[in-house]
């Protein structure tokens, strides 16, 4: 049976409660059967920054996804030739899942820079993106050729940046209501970010 699969991708460093709140928010949209999480190695526009290695940042995604029904995580960027760039993500599993649709997915505020990714009209025609929409986010500099392939999911987001849970890490700040128990645990065990 032909499946609607939702591909979300990031570096996930580190996954936090809003990353959790933005997937379910694409499962209960009702435009896709299942969410692909893509853990992405190297970003290609964030490769002067120092990342947390794969195989952490896999175990904690692993942890805290856990248990969300129709939830895979996906390590198929860290076989595919470096660096990770979206569309040969999606071409790869449009080879692989022939008989499936696949859906990017991505939060309202990265829809306003999509039109800066590399290949991104190359991205457009093989798949639609499928957005988690922001509170008074305007769509007034997004192109129309982005739009017409966006279809929009109902999200209340959680005001959480990886960012910022890194650096409530560095000054000793609880990070405890941002992220996941089982994260926080791997986070103080391992002494991540500090």
């Amino acid at each position: 049976m032909a499946q609607r699969i939702g591909l979300f991708g990031g570096t996930f460093d580190p996954v936090h409660n809003g990353h959790i709140s933005i997937a379910e928010s694409f499962l209960q949209s009702g435009l896709i059967d299942e969410l692909w999480v893509l853990l992405t190695p190297f970003p290609p526009h964030k490769q002067e920054t120092h990342h947390t290695p794969y195989e952490m940042r896999l175990r904690l995604i692993q942890t805290a996804f856990e248990g969300i029904p129709n939830l895979s995580i996906k390590t198929i960027e860290n076989r595919l030739p470096k660096p990770s760039y979206s569309v040969q993500t999606i071409r790869h599993l449009k080879g692989e899942y022939p008989d499936s649709t696949f859906y990017y997915c991505m939060g309202e505020d990265s829809l306003a820079y999509f039109h800066t990714w590399k290949y991104y009209t190359e991205i457009l025609e093989e798949c639609d993106l499928l957005v988690a929409k922001r509170p008074g986010v305007s769509h007034d500099e997004v192109e129309d050729q982005i739009l017409k392939s966006t279809h929009f999911v109902s999200h209340t987001p959680l005001e959480i940046s990886s960012s910022s849970i890194k650096e409530r890490v560095q000054n000793g700040d609880s990070i405890a209501e941002l992220v996941p128990k089982s994260v926080h645990k791997i986070i103080e065990k391992e002494q991540l970010y500090s």
